[in-house]
């Protein structure tokens, strides 16, 4: 879309609305000017994947646009960027005819189904050998996009082929979706566009995190996210879930001028002129073979590679690159006779759901496990699915004995796609959810507000091991040598029975254990004994508070010399101290009011563990007076030490996202805190890079 002049052009004029000393000013003159610069970074970052600017500097030039369209109401254009923001409420999807029936691909699955699809198409061609494009077959939401005068007026459903959901406020929120293309310097008045709505594997697993951390089921695929948001009725909410769209073929088009046809003849053709329009095609990953065997080697290619791939596919199409020899071939009533599709080994299975077993984490919740029949699928055989809830497994309606149809997406953990009761024969049981632990059998408990249940005995068994393992983390009391696998093995053995055990070890009872020698058991011995005079913020997120992280822990160590003093402390009191709400404040006072808990940082004491109170300055630096979070996998620090040089500089580390919140430094993967973080307008959001760039040389 962009040639290298004209990129190198847009980002110097992108440095002058930028620029430090003197920004330029948007005018009724210039505005233009700014509506294309932002066009060409969303470009960069939605379509190309390779932004040039920071999100914070194109936040810069979107908030200008933006005041100055609102003091200027009658300059605001159709297609200006600022005009993808929600509408609100959609009432209902009023029902739409598409230009041209959306028919469905004939499917194939091994070779010698393309050899006959080959075979016959050269039978009615008359040809002895075709040239076909091959391109990815995308697994997401079918769409049809229709552009009038050069604007995007319609956005359309699959439904059932003839007619759709016209849901064209919620496409004008996927940013890689262009408001408006100069189809009219193609000569085309009107256009219909097919294509798919995705969202990519990141962003699939940044969403389910988010719906696992509400204590919500997660979905089943990246397919049912994309399906599911495009039919949400509020649009803002389809703005936050990072879709995308692909568009690979053009149904339809009418010309302004008749006469004056434009020199398009293959398909090829048509997807890079959709890109040289802004469209994410696929032209990139498009190959234009000669020949069906070359195009077998291609498919076969790509199967090896769809996992690397960071969106899913399910197959490839085939089709015949010539468009004048598509027209010749023309249709059955079910499908197009020039395309085909190529289904990949499926990534979903049935199978048959046999029992549940219930497992106990540290903080006691209890997570229900599918004991299923033995069924290879994604390249691993699958036993056991977590089925998250008493609410998933209502939603889902699953029962012992149902047939099931599950799917694994590449690496990501099985899920269950649906049971099938139409299948059922009478034997079926229904899934009864206990009503006391399955560990301790303790009466189990459930929040209004929550769907998970809960065991809160502290002494249940599966919870102690659990927080023994958390207590010598790495991130806690950071005990070397402590790790998960010797701390099950000690428990299991009956060595270690709980945290202050950990300070009253005996030391020859390894020497019988096999992989203990002299040196491992004085290693153990050390490292036990450093820990006892850890900083005190460390013992606090060692005793596994709920809701307390990492920098809440250091927020709660300044405030008190003694760790005891929290007992002190009521709900009210908790809650005046900085980024601590209220459900954070009700669980630091359930903990400092439990008995058991008391005991156990008492002989933790008792045992010589002296925890000191790091004395934290009032640093001036660069960073003085911002205050920053961390979210994701940095590339290039450990988040640990992202932190200490915000601290260094005289930074403030904030627990979560809030309106006190400067910046939000994200990596890979970054999770919930983004979503939340793009809500509040005053929070800027950082890459690691931009974070650097902050720092002192």
């Amino acid at each position: 879309m962009y040639n290298k002049e004209q990129v190198i052009s847009l980002q110097n004029s992108t440095k002058e609305w930028l620029g430090e000393k003197k920004p330029i000013e948007i005018d009724s003159k210039n505005i233009e000017v700014l509506r294309d610069l932002l066009r060409f970074h969303e470009h960069r970052y939605y379509v190309e994947n390779d932004p040039l600017i920071s999100d914070y500097e194109y936040d810069m030039l979107y908030k200008k646009l933006e005041e100055f369209e609102k003091d200027n109401p009658s300059l605001i254009t159709k297609d200006s960027p600022t005009q993808r923001i929600g509408v609100g409420l959609i009432k209902d999807f009023p029902k739409t005819q598409h230009l041209v029936p959306m028919l469905s691909l004939e499917n194939s699955y091994d070779d010698e189904d393309l050899l006959d699809w080959d075979r016959k198409a050269k039978e009615l061609s008359g040809l002895s050998e075709i040239e076909y494009s091959v391109e990815p077959k995308f697994d997401g939401a079918s769409i049809s996009l229709i552009y009038e005068n050069d604007l995007l007026i319609k956005g359309i459903t699959r439904g059932d082929g003839e007619t759709g959901d016209d849901i064209t406020p919620n496409i004008r929120q996927i940013k890689s979706i262009p408001l408006s293309a100069e189809f009219s310097k193609h000569n085309i008045q009107q256009i219909e566009i097919r294509g798919e709505i995705l969202m990519n594997k990141n962003n699939f697993k940044k969403y389910n995190d988010s719906l696992i951390e509400e204590g919500l089921p997660p979905l089943a695929n990246p397919r049912n996210a994309a399906a599911g948001s495009l039919r949400i009725k509020d649009t803002a909410i389809v703005s936050r879930r990072n879709l995308e769209g692909f568009l690979y073929h053009v149904s339809y088009i009418s010309l302004l001028n008749e006469n004056k046809k434009e020199e398009i003849h293959t398909h090829s053709d048509m997807l890079k002129l959709l890109w040289d329009l802004g469209f994410r095609s696929p032209k990139k990953e498009m190959k234009v073979l000669k020949g069906i065997n070359d195009v077998i080697d291609v498919i076969k290619d790509f199967e090896k590679e769809r996992d690397h791939l960071p969106y899913e596919i399910d197959g490839m199409v085939i089709k015949v690159n010539d468009l004048g020899l598509q027209e010749k071939l023309g249709m059955t009533s079910h499908h197009p006779r020039w395309a085909i599709a190529f289904k990949f080994k499926a990534r979903q299975a049935t199978s048959k759901l046999l029992s549940v077993e219930y497992q106990v984490g540290r903080t006691g919740a209890v997570t229900p496990v599918a004991k299923i029949q033995a069924v290879p699928i994604g390249g691993v055989t699958v036993s056991s699915i977590s089925i998250h809830n008493e609410d998933y497994i209502k939603e889902k309606d699953l029962k012992l004995g149902d047939h099931i149809l599950i799917e694994r997406s590449g690496d990501v953990i099985p899920q269950i796609v649906k049971s099938m009761p139409e299948l059922r024969v009478g034997t079926e049981a229904e899934i009864v959810f206990p009503k006391n632990c399955p560990i301790c059998n303790h009466k189990l408990f459930k929040l209004e507000d929550e769907a998970v249940w809960r065991c809160v005995n502290l002494n249940c068994k599966a919870q102690v091991v659990e927080r023994i393992i958390h207590f010598v983390s790495k991130d806690a009391m950071d005990i070397k040598s402590f790790g998960e696998a010797n701390v099950r093995k000690f428990f299991d053995l009956g060595i270690l029975k709980s945290i202050p055990e950990i300070y009253d070890f005996d030391f020859n009872l390894l020497k019988d254990i096999e992989g203990f020698g002299i040196k491992s058991i004085d290693n153990l011995r050390n490292a036990i004994e450093a820990s006892k005079t850890q900083p005190l913020h460390r013992l606090i997120y060692a005793l596994g508070i709920r809701f307390v992280g990492e920098t809440t822990a250091k927020t709660l160590a300044q405030k008190v010399n003694n760790i005891l003093d929290f007992q002190k402390m009521s709900e009210e009191e908790l809650m005046k101290l900085e980024d601590v709400g209220v459900k954070v404040a009700k669980s630091i006072y359930e903990f400092f009011n439990n008995e058991d808990n008391i005991f156990m940082i008492n002989k933790l004491m008792e045992l010589g563990i002296k925890p000191h109170k790091q004395q934290h300055e009032n640093i001036a630096g660069t960073l003085s007076g911002q205050s920053f979070l961390f979210t994701g996998t940095l590339s290039k620090l450990k988040r640990s030490e992202a932190e200490l040089m915000v601290e260094k500089n005289g930074g403030k580390l904030l627990p979560g996202v809030s309106s006190k919140l400067n910046y939000l430094v994200t990596g890979e993967d970054s999770g919930s805190k983004l979503e939340k973080a793009k809500k509040i307008p005053s929070i800027k959001i950082l890459s690691e890079e931009d974070f650097l760039k902050m720092l002192p040389l």
